[in-house]
């Protein structure tokens, strides 16, 4: 699929009011999905995307919030911010305007975040998502993402789904790839 327009990855704060539209839409999609169980703690959804400050996803702070603006308008957006152990950093919020989906935005996301982790000195990156998001963990497994819970798990039980990733630059894998393992028969 050709893309039209121009595309760049911006590093800014939720805050920002070209994150606006999909701020808010992803806020709708977690009321749609989770609502009645926010509420049943006395929680919404707003709350929720509410809970991190901007300051922790600037390089200050250890975190990293990233934009992919077409034509000047966001299309996608993901963020980490630091992890109590300090070689891992935990992703948060990885999202595509819900018009443009199966485009592998989402996935551009994931891989401008890895890349971006490795450069601010983190080696793991640590997610969970929720137990009513079938095609956000399709794309972890999908992206190298190890599931940090049984494959055969009741998801509504686990509410959260842990998943992890080791974190390689570029330059490692070409050489991984491009050096066959030794095969050892003793």
């Amino acid at each position: 699929m050709a893309i039209i327009g121009k595309e760049e990855f911006v590093y800014t704060v939720p805050g920002d009011p070209r994150a606006r539209p999909l701020v808010e839409e992803l806020s709708i999609e977690y009321e749609s999905r989770y609502g009645e169980l926010f509420r049943q703690i006395g929680e919404s959804a707003e709350r929720e995307m509410a809970r991190y400050p901007d300051e922790l996803f600037t390089p200050a702070r250890g975190g990293s919030f990233v934009l992919l603006l077409r034509d000047g308008v966001a299309i996608a957006g993901g963020a980490f911010k630091h992890h109590p152990d300090p070689h891992t950093a935990e992703v948060k919020r990885v999202w595509a305007d819900k018009r443009l989906r199966r485009q592998g935005l989402a996935t551009r996301i994931l891989a401008e975040l890895e890349a971006q982790a490795l450069r601010q000195g983190y080696r793991r990156f640590y997610l969970t998502t929720g137990f009513r998001q079938p095609e956000a963990e399709a794309l972890y497994l999908r992206e190298g993402y190890t599931a940090l819970f049984a494959p055969d798990a009741d998801r509504e039980a686990l509410r959260a789904l842990p998943f992890e990733k080791h974190l390689v630059s570029a330059q490692a894998a070409r050489i991984a790839v491009s050096q066959p393992a030794e095969l050892s028969l003793r």
